[in-house]
């Protein structure tokens, strides 16, 4: 059984874990202010987003510029021990996130000390092996695509400065290039020739930022060039990127570490090896995002960050009857495709070809060392690649240079291959066959120089970075802007085609965690997700009511038409996008009461992702700013608010029942059960910015101290929301071995069985949720459903109601909130005498 925190390395094992987004406006001072609201609560462990220093202002901390200090702007180390001390005073241990793939490309470059050594002496700074940089594809220089435009219309912008910097900073302190905000090193003894002479002369090539899609030489996070890829591969900079933190793990400070974006590193196995013998097995989970049916691998962690169990909690409560008139309703309305899929990899293709050429053309030139007698042209393996990354349905096949690849990641490689086939021209088809075999390490032909086999265990390690990053960016950050049947479905780690999870699917997947991954993290809400739990609760229900859903869209896209002149709009083809019209529609029903600014700084996200009328690089100023006029003429109509405020109360009942039932089922199913920052009350926000507002912790505690000895002052969603978080975590932290393993399911029977989900842990603990309401409303209710129970007397611990016999009715159960949280009376009475004043906790 896990421990509580309470000194050094007493925490090995979170029961349950709150997230924290800190930033220099909720830094280690703000976060140790509410130790006792989380110790409360009934959280084991403080989960935290970046700690080392990142960019000076970075709302985020994935953007690290030095991983040798903790960061000064949330407080420096001496306020992070502080902070600690104070938790563990409070029985709290801490999580912390690390970020292993990338570091900031950051404005001024001088910040990262190790890439601002590598401009100014290239490939012979102690530094170069730190980054993954090609630098044979650009003559030796380092690509920085800064500038506004080519290079020769920027030339009035640069300015050299020959002031003297401050001879204490690590390896240059002589002239610099500055160019607005950036400021770049010069070569020793170049100040003084001629501007293109000079900028010749340097180590680095200065570009257009649109050239790094293209000209790129080393790899970066996803599409982001201002975050450099890094190689923890090599130990030195393993050591030196993570000495702070393993030096906090070995002190005691920290008890468990969540690792950022796994699949970008050369050798994710090998990494997480280092990771447990730094650190002494301590616990970690990965930012792996899994397909469906896909089976994390056998790394040592301890599971995943959750996306996983987030889809799965979310199916149950989505109705599968609803996928035929919603996607009807869908198809009507924006005269797009039926089929998902389709849309998914016309994304990919799109953004392999384009977002990631750079990358592609690194592979084709490795292929090309690795493989000389093979004389395919750069553009036919490009034009492979892409076909075969468009089809790629996983993040990553996990191949080992000089081993034989697994079974499955063979198989992820052939469908893949096999699909792309369909598209290719057969004269393409040797070339297919030649990746594909060379991306398994089963090329044909052996190699005749060492630096051949190099190439070849290269172009392995190489594709293996690409495909995850095409998923990433063609699906979750292209095609589910494109594609929104039901928005609720579009979320990171999920599919829109699974429509749904039955029970027996949840069981089943439940009991292969308790099995497998007992100690994995479960989550509804991430600073990632597209979308909070709650909004994707109350789109949910639209599943359930799709006649009432196409009635009303069509009469809201009506009144907004006639208040925004659309027909002449239409013509100018400065209308929104019917999708993205649609999209709004549902994210105005899901995160209502939303604010026009809210609302605005959405749909410019969105419209910008979608990448068909607008986009980041080739934005369309008259299409946005019809995009937002509908968005602010919405907002600022009475009767359009009414309407849709109207709509959100008649369809609450049920959005209450799918938000406390999911967060029920998360907070006790197998895992180690987090809670996102805020998302004990009900979680509106929406993608990121909007996910990181400040959280109201003044509120949170008045209502908790309320809801502390009388459960009846749960009064709103909000306070029953609380209720149920509050009392599933308590219970979890003060009966921790019947949370550590074990999982079983429980039938109800009865004509309305289909619509609870109920299961056991540690043979004390039931979950009972109600699913799919407005189903169970309309056949008339549970009539004589009953749960089987394994004892006769129960106790809820939501509401203190006592229950007694070996099938009680769900009518009963149900009977004052939409879920229960049982335990036996006999428990429940001991627990109850030992408290002061008797009082229920």
């Amino acid at each position: 059984m896990a421990e509580r925190a309470g000194g050094p390395r007493s925490a090995r094992v979170p029961v349950s874990t709150y997230r924290l987004q800190l930033r220099d406006s909720f830094g280690f001072d703000r976060a140790a202010e509410q130790a006792d609201y989380l110790a409360a609560l009934g959280v084991t462990h403080v989960y935290l987003s970046p700690i080392l220093q990142a960019n000076p202002g970075s709302p985020h901390g994935y953007d690290v510029v030095d991983h040798s200090r903790v960061s000064t702007d949330l407080g420096g180390e001496d306020a992070f021990r502080a902070m600690v001390e104070t938790f563990h005073r409070n029985h709290l241990g801490v999580v912390v996130d690390v970020v292993p793939n990338h570091m900031a490309r950051p404005t001024p470059e001088s910040l990262n000390s190790q890439l601002w050594s590598v401009l100014h002496q290239g490939r012979k700074s102690r530094y170069a092996h730190w980054f993954d940089v090609d630098w044979d594809a650009q003559d030796g220089r380092l690509l920085m695509p800064i500038l506004a435009g080519p290079v020769e219309k920027c030339l009035d912008d640069l300015i050299i400065d020959t002031a003297l910097r401050d001879p204490g900073h690590p390896g240059h302190s002589g002239p610099v290039l500055r160019y607005f905000d950036h400021v770049l090193p010069l070569r020793d003894g170049v100040a003084d020739l001629p501007l293109g002479v000079l900028l010749a002369q340097q180590h680095y090539r200065l570009t257009d930022w649109h050239d790094a899609a293209t000209q790129l030489n080393w790899r970066r996070f996803f599409d982001i060039d201002t975050l450099i890829a890094i190689r923890v591969e090599d130990p030195d900079v393993f050591s030196a990127t993570h000495e702070v933190l393993f030096r906090l793990v070995n002190e005691g400070l920290i008890d468990g570490l969540r690792v950022d974006h796994p699949d970008g590193l050369a050798d994710p196995a090998g990494y997480l090896d280092r990771l447990a013998a730094a650190t002494g097995n301590a616990w970690v989970v990965v930012e792996k995002i899994l397909a469906q049916g896909e089976e994390l691998p056998e790394w040592p962690c301890a599971g995943t960050t959750g996306y996983d169990t987030l889809a799965l909690v979310g199916g149950l409560f989505v109705d599968p009857a609803g996928e035929e008139p919603l996607t009807e309703e869908y198809v009507r309305f924006t005269g797009g495709s039926s089929d998902f899929a389709a849309v998914e990899r016309d994304a990919k293709q799109y953004i392999a070809d384009g977002t990631f050429a750079a990358e592609l053309s690194r592979l084709t030139r490795v292929f090309d060392r690795g493989y000389p007698g093979l004389d395919f042209h750069a553009a036919d393996l490009h034009d492979v690649l892409v076909a075969v990354l468009a089809e790629f349905g996983v993040y990553r096949a996990y191949v080992t240079p000089g081993q034989p690849p697994p079974d499955a990641s063979a198989a992820v490689v052939r469908t893949a291959a096999g699909r792309a086939r369909d598209h290719l021209d057969e004269r393409l088809h040797p070339a297919l066959d030649a990746v594909c075999a060379a991306v398994l390490g089963l090329g044909d032909d052996a190699a005749g120089e060492k630096s051949q086999q190099a190439a070849r265990d290269e172009l392995i390690v190489r594709f293996g970075q690409t495909t995850g990053p095409v998923l990433a960016k063609g699906v979750e950050d292209t095609a589910f802007y494109r594609w929104s049947r039901l928005a609720a479905l579009n979320e990171v780690g999920g599919n829109p085609d699974v429509f749904g999870v039955s029970p027996a699917w949840f069981h089943a997947e439940a009991g292969r965690l308790a099995a497998r991954w007992p100690a994995t993290l479960t989550t509804l809400s991430t600073h990632d997700t597209k979308r909070q739990e709650d909004v994707r609760a109350r789109l949910a229900v639209l599943a359930e009511w799709p006649q009432e859903w196409a009635h009303q869209v069509g009469e809201w896209h009506g009144l907004a038409r006639w208040l925004t002149d659309g027909a002449a709009a239409q013509a100018t083809e400065r209308a929104p996008e019917p999708d993205l019209e649609y999209l709004m529609w549902q994210t105005l029903v899901g995160a209502w009461l939303i604010g026009g600014e809210r609302l605005s700084e959405y749909l410019g996200k969105a419209m910008h992702e979608a990448k068909t009328r607008t986009s980041w690089t080739v934005p369309r100023a008259g299409y946005e700013s019809a995009v937002l006029g509908l968005a602010d003429a919405v907002i600022s109509d009475p009767e359009l608010t009414a309407a849709i405020a109207g709509f959100v109360a008649r369809t609450a009942p049920d959005a209450r029942v799918n938000i406390l039932g999911a967060k029920l089922v998360q907070l006790t199913m197998p895992g180690v059960a987090d809670v996102y920052q805020g998302c004990e009350l009900t979680g509106l926000s929406l993608v990121d910015p909007d996910n990181r507002r400040p959280v109201d912790y003044q509120r949170r505690r008045r209502l908790l101290a309320a809801l502390a000895d009388e459960p009846d002052a749960a009064v709103g969603l909000d306070a029953e929301k609380l209720l149920v978080t509050s009392r599933a975590l308590q219970l979890r932290r003060d009966h921790q071995d019947w949370f550590a393993a074990g999982y079983t399911p429980l039938s109800c029977e009865g004509p309305a069985a289909e619509h609870a989900v109920a299961f056991v842990r540690g043979d004390h603990a039931v979950t009972v949720v109600t699913r799919l309401p407005a189903g169970l409303r309309r056949r008339g209710g549970w009539a004589d459903t009953v749960l089987p129970l394994p004892d006769l007397h129960w106790r809820d611990v939501l509401t203190g109601v006592r229950h007694a016999g070996l099938r009680p009715p769900l009518a009963e159960l149900t009977r004052r909130l939409p879920v229960a949280l049982l335990i036996p009376d006999q428990i429940y009475a001991q627990e109850h005498d030992r408290r002061p004043g008797g009082s229920a906790r």
